[in-house]
């Protein structure tokens, strides 16, 4: 099979070597349609030369006309990749098979449409403002899996790399890590590639820090609501510990007022896999929010974003450590529906985690000397709490990645 360019577009030429090609035009003439090395599909119409009653088709070559030019570039319409999406490839592409098929015959571009919930035109490489770049189409290329799981894990490919470039595409990942675990726990013999769920986690991780990443530069205007919400769905994945978050839990205070009981809610509550409760404060990421501007006796002091922070995290673990026996049923009432069957809230030395604003005074980043007062601050706090900046949380990401055999390099770049 090639693919040759022309005055007009691109043709493609089929053949095989041991002859018997005459079935090709027996379906091109009772069912208008047939379909090349299950990727390719044309109709009677596309094909430019006919063949004759004389024709030996040991010898003869299929050409069909496969694409023309449109502009800057060549237009692959749809219906000839078996998709609802005309392709759009710059007319100077080194026009090969394995742009279009990966190993076993995998459909590149069905794969892509089938993440897409739209029939609009993929664009891949030249000027077009939603074209995916030439480099990650290659890198696409390069990633599609030759071993085993190919239709489920191909997709999950797509989304991980395309993620940044094309919008509309469904969760392939999520569906795939759902079906990767139904398989392994309903086979008792399955093979487990350690390797490959290594990878897994390294994508993983990076997905998470590059969406972190790209919302602290363009999504500062979220109320703090709004920043929690996005936040919540990345919890269980940057602290793995954690199996449920749980929000705006109401717990009861004792202590404020003697005479009676007044109800405190936290904003976000986390559960592990035994049962146990943690507090988490998500603040969101303004700058000059840890250390004060000034120093008191040439040591920086925290703010009162962070001192308030603090506070409200010590009043919660103080709350809810008091409540004890009590508070694990009625938490454990409240959230019976949330939780696994038979799992119980459990109240036992209960945990902080604050996150908040990010390792910068006045706009800069903070000095030796800012970033020690701080380590002081946190270490005072060491037992109960464990205060992280959004500058930690990105470094804490990448230092995962790199431990995990991934690279350092932000992957997915700003659109």
């Amino acid at each position: 099979m090639k693919i040759k360019a022309t005055a007009k577009g691109l043709e493609l030429a089929y053949s095989t070597e041991y002859g018997g090609n005459e079935w090709v035009w027996e379906d091109l003439k009772k069912k208008g349609a047939v379909p090349i090395t299950g990727v390719f599909y044309f109709e009677k119409a596309d094909l430019l030369d006919p063949p004759t009653d004389t024709t030996d088709f040991g010898k003869y070559e299929y050409v069909f006309n496969f694409a023309e030019i449109d502009g800057t570039y060549m237009r692959i319409a749809g219906r000839k990749l078996g998709i609802d999406n005309d392709v759009f490839m710059p007319v100077g592409t080194k026009w090969e098979r394995k742009l279009f098929a990966a190993y076993r015959n995998i459909s590149i571009f069905g794969r892509l449409s089938e993440l897409l919930e739209t029939t609009d035109p993929i664009y891949v490489g030249g000027t077009h403002p939603s074209a995916i770049p030439i480099d990650v189409f290659k890198d696409l290329l390069k990633r599609f899996p030759s071993t085993g799981e190919i239709t489920r894990y191909a997709g999950a490919r797509v989304h991980t790399i395309l993620a940044g470039y094309v919008d509309g595409l469904k969760d392939a990942q999520g569906r795939y890590e759902t079906y990767l675990n139904k398989k392994m726990s309903g086979s008792k013999s399955a093979k487990i590639d350690l390797e490959f769920l290594k990878e897994l986690e390294i994508e993983k991780y990076i997905i998470i820090r590059d969406h972190i990443k790209e919302a602290l530069e363009k999504k500062t205007k979220l109320s703090e609501g709004e920043w929690q919400k996005m936040m919540i769905s990345f919890l269980p994945l940057l602290f793995p510990k954690y199996i449920k978050v749980l929000e705006n839990v109401t717990i009861n205070d004792y202590y404020s007022d003697s005479t009676k009981k007044t109800s405190r809610y936290i904003d976000i509550a986390l559960v592990d896999a035994n049962g146990n409760i943690d507090v988490i404060e998500v603040k969101k990421p303004f700058d000059d929010k840890i250390l004060q501007k000034s120093k008191y006796r040439g040591n920086s002091i925290p703010t009162s974003e962070l001192s308030g922070s603090i506070m409200q995290a010590e009043k919660y673990l103080f709350h809810l450590s008091k409540w004890g026996v009590a508070g694990e049923k009625a938490l454990t009432t409240e959230y019976s529906t949330h939780l696994p069957p038979g799992m119980k809230i459990r109240i036992a030395n209960p945990k902080a985690i604050i996150i908040v604003g990010r390792d910068q005074i006045s706009g800069a980043a903070m000095t030796d000397g800012h970033l020690l007062d701080f380590e002081v601050i946190k270490r005072q706090y060491a037992n109960m709490m464990d205060i992280i900046t959004y500058d930690d949380l990105l470094r804490r990401l990448d230092n995962t990645i790199v431990a995990l055999g991934g690279a350092t390099v932000i992957t997915k770049p700003s659109p």
